[in-house]
């Protein structure tokens, strides 16, 4: 299972409405696997349900931009957060929570 969670850290709570996209590479190429947006709780935990997730290099990619613009950030410096990982044994789960300023973000692997 491949799951993340947004936390705002400038508000102090969960990041709600976030689109999230989750891609596979192959070779060059990125190939789509699932596309979803956080809850209320700043979570997209469905983004692997009823799939098979494999080794491979995954990447999410997170639409902060509209996020921030909706929070009164005119400009956002980041308008979208990458993050690129390895699944080396697919029988794990992959929490990857990411934590959203106006003017950084940062990410770690979660349980």
């Amino acid at each position: 299972m491949i799951s993340t969670h947004v936390l705002d850290t400038a508000r102090g709570g969960p990041a709600a409405g976030i689109t999230v996209i989750l891609e596979i590479r192959h070779a060059s190429e990125w190939s789509p696997v699932a596309r979803g947006a956080t809850d209320k709780d700043g979570r997209a935990t469905a983004l692997t349900d009823g799939q098979t997730v494999t080794p491979g290099t995954y990447r999410l990619t997170f639409d902060t931009g509209t996020y921030l613009r909706d929070q009164g950030i005119t400009h956002p410096f980041f308008p979208e957060a990458m993050i690129t990982f390895q699944v080396l044994d697919a029988a794990e789960d992959f929490h990857l929570p990411l934590l959203l300023s106006p003017f950084g973000y940062c990410v770690y692997r979660g349980s």
